[in-house]
């Protein structure tokens, strides 16, 4: 399999600043880091159209597929990795995914949270860590 391409963030800020972001935003920019890293390993490991290639993106970026990546790799997290997945796991939601159970949509969004701390912390090997092994099981 194509190994994950993480982007680096250009001005890293220090994991104190980070810790006081908004969980959801820190959710919402992992997101962002989960689909481009997702995309590009496709895009690298394939000549395909686009069209099978967001079909095949969605199968990994969703949800439930998240939440098992994160099933995966919750006993590689360090002390404070689980801090900030939980913190932002329990964040109340305002909204809900439609193909996902209230459960995995919470841990998916811890996942993702975790993700964009790992990036504003400018921590891009420990992202690409993770998600190669959440992601070990999948072709």
């Amino acid at each position: 399999m194509q190994k994950f391409q993480v982007p680096l963030i250009p001005n890293p800020i220090d994991k104190m600043e980070a810790r006081r972001k908004e969980a959801t935003s820190l959710s919402f920019i992992g997101d962002a880091i989960h689909t481009l890293a997702v995309r590009s390993r496709l895009v690298l490991s394939q000549d395909v159209k686009t069209g099978v290639l967001h079909h095949q993106a969605s199968k990994e970026v969703n949800a439930t597929a998240q939440a098992s990546a994160l099933k995966r790799i919750e006993n590689l997290l360090t002390e404070e990795e689980t801090d900030v997945y939980k913190r932002c796991r329990n964040t109340r939601q305002t909204t809900m995914a439609k193909h996902a159970s209230a459960v995995d949509y919470k841990i998916a969004s811890g996942f993702e949270g975790l993700l964009g701390y790992l990036y504003f912390t400018g921590q891009s090997d420990r992202i690409q860590e993770l998600l190669e092994a959440g992601y070990e099981t999948n072709d």
